[in-house]
């Protein structure tokens, strides 16, 4: 081997080095780049006429696929998770902690205190200017609440059209690069960079949206929804979104296009095919789809709980009841029920022992007959049952004997009662109460019942079920009564000619505010019975307030690798925190201790119990 050989040997190998070194340096330097892959190139020994000498090998990418695919849902389910978690964080603000200045609790125990205050006190001025001042406090804290909850469904809608067209532009560049990877033509150097580019955009397409990456022998990717949905294949399908403009607490999702008042969101695949994605159900998991559960389903679960909270608050002091007389006929037992004075709305109810089981069953007035037929189990396990009053009573009577069957007589002795007697068995069935709830008409018609919170233009809440039903959205409208305001004698004379130091009235309004119980609806979000209040209208707010606190801990709960004995696909060991765990109302009840890890997948996804399976109890 003469010395020109051994030149030029030590040159190739010095070449090798300096290029080795440049790849290293590239790794240092893009360490923290997301997107980034490590690099290393490969040493090849070549036999020479009369020498051995090296060679550079190939440029390659550390890149394992199946440890991306991983990665890629669990970058879904973590934008899935932060977002519905920063969003609920602040509904949780909104509502306020227990006794807290501002919390809607804090507004109701105020009302309620200076009202029993009143109770003593009747014939003072200050005593009922405050009550009054108190309700009008409580009234706009929840037309406030409601403000709030529609303002953040309304930054919701305007985030999803911003996520929409940054998907867009992601899905450009990601096609523009693909084309760029099909040319087989191009240097190492230059394909290692695109396929960083590409897989940078594909986590961040996969933060907005769950994705199922294929990747092809040219280095080139097709992307599809979890759901089988194509979105990139040669061409990017287009996401657009179409705005329903301002939203208020009607403006929800249906599956009825004539009946759905939020913005639509739109896929038209590179086929021309176009997609409803919320209608069609395509999105389960990363940011876009947590947008769209917020704005569909969790707030306005907070809105249907505001509402249920302000319905029940208005007819706690609005109701008046009538209670059932006793009658026997031969060996059956039942009670006579005047149902005269029950509005649209209102509502009589029954309770009857039939083979040792208690069963309950409310009526409601039902004045707009497309809500019927109506008939499900509310929160307090009692069936509700709509009906059309205007046949009469005797009308009424003959359906719900249809309804009830045997076991139960029903009949009309008389327009405006209804007659409820058992079987007269002893053992079988037998009639435990039966009563009326109905609004009171006016403020000094006798009744002890008061419309103190009333809907626009001072009418009363009856809890109509005509059109979208005088619920929904009444946390915002609802208001004290003009006339009470401008006279607050009204709150104590039932009769115009009743004293000032009569109690009647009020002593009634503290008592129906502190026992009387109501139930949610099925309301607007879903049909879980767990998303529906039942107890006193304290109880509704307790409740309320303890679900978007727990709603608001779980979505900063779970990482979804919690309790697998393998290492997470970070590469980062578990660890674990301990914390107080504290009741509804702040007071240390025992501890949890949460597992977790460091990777992408550091959040439970959609649909699981992340609470359950984050945190496991503790000794106190």
């Amino acid at each position: 081997m003469g010395l020109s050989v051994t030149l030029s040997n030590a040159l190739s190998g010095m070449k090798i080095g300096q290029n080795a070194l440049d790849v290293l340096s590239y790794n240092v330097a893009n360490a923290g780049t997301p997107g980034y892959h490590k690099r290393s190139l490969s040493v090849v020994a070549a036999l020479g006429v009369n020498s051995t000498y090296a060679r550079e090998g190939a440029l390659t990418r550390t890149f394992n696929q199946s440890l991306q695919q991983h990665y890629t849902r669990a970058v879904s389910d973590s934008g899935f998770a932060s977002v519905q978690s920063s969003y609920l964080d602040r509904v949780q603000t909104l509502f306020g902690m227990p006794g807290t200045i501002g919390s809607l609790d804090e507004a109701f125990n105020a009302f309620e205190t200076s009202l029993t205050s009143l109770s003593t006190s009747p014939d003072s001025f200050a005593a009922r200017a405050d009550t009054v001042q108190k309700a009008q406090v409580l009234a706009s804290t929840l037309n406030r609440l409601t403000t709030d909850i529609q303002s953040l469904r309304q930054e919701v809608e305007s985030r999803i059209a911003t996520s929409v067209n940054d998907i867009n532009a992601q899905l450009s560049s990601l096609e523009k690069i693909n084309n760029r990877l099909a040319d087989q033509g191009i240097d190492p150097g230059s394909r290692a960079t695109l396929l960083d580019q590409r897989d940078r955009l594909v986590s961040s397409l996969s933060e907005q949206m769950d994705l199922r990456v294929s990747y092809r022998n040219d280095d080139t990717v097709a992307l599809m929804t979890r759901s089988g949905v194509g979105i990139l294949d040669g061409r990017a399908s287009i996401f657009s979104f179409e705005s329903s403009g301002a939203l208020s607490a009607t403006s929800q999702f249906s599956t009825d296009d004539s009946k759905s008042k939020v913005g639509k969101l739109i896929l038209m695949t590179s086929a021309g095919l176009p997609i409803d994605l919320v209608k069609q159900n395509v999105l389960s998991s990363g940011e876009l789809a947590g947008l769209v559960e917020l704005r569909d389903v969790n707030l306005v679960q907070a809105q249907d709980q505001l509402d249920e909270v302000a319905s029940a608050l208005a007819q706690s002091l609005s109701t008046n009841v009538t209670v059932g007389t006793q009658i026997t006929a031969g060996a059956a037992n039942g009670y006579d029920l005047d149902i005269s004075d029950i509005r649209n709305g209102n509502e009589f109810s029954l309770s009857y022992l039939q083979n040792g089981v208690e069963k309950t069953v409310r009526v409601l007035r039902v004045d707009d007959t497309s809500k019927l037929p109506l008939d499900y189990v509310d929160a307090n396990g009692a069936r509700v049952i709509g009906l059309d009053f205007s046949s009469g009573s005797a009308a009424v009577a003959s359906e719900l004997q249809n309804r009830l069957g045997a076991g139960l007589a029903f009949s009309s002795p008389s327009s405006g009662t209804i007659r409820i007697l058992d079987d007269g068995a002893s053992g079988t069935t037998d009639v435990v109460s039966a009563s009326s709830r109905w609004t009171s008409t006016g403020l000094q018609n006798g009744d002890f019942g008061i419309s103190l919170f009333v809907d626009y233009n001072n009418a009363d809440y009856t809890n109509a079920l005509d059109g979208n039903g005088q619920r929904l959205g009444f946390a915002g409208r609802i208001r004290v009564n003009a006339d009470i305001v401008n006279d607050n004698k009204l709150l104590v004379q039932y009769q115009s000619t009743t004293s000032l130091g009569d109690g009647a009235r009020v002593n009634s309004l503290v008592e129906n505010l502190g026992s009387m119980r109501f139930a949610g609806s099925l309301g607007k979000a879903g049909q879980n019975p767990s998303f529906r209040l039942a107890g006193t209208v304290s109880d509704f707010i307790s409740q309320a307030i303890n679900f978007q606190g727990k709603r608001g801990r779980l979505g900063d709960l779970g990482c979804r690798h919690a309790g697998i004995d393998a290492q997470c696909p970070g590469g980062t060991p578990r660890g674990r925190v301990r914390r107080r765990r504290r009741r509804g109302d702040g007071a240390v009840d025992g501890t949890a201790e949460r597992l977790f890890c460091q990777c992408p997948g550091d959040v439970g996804g959609p649909g699981t119990d992340r609470l359950a399976h984050a945190d496991r109890e503790v000794s106190p």
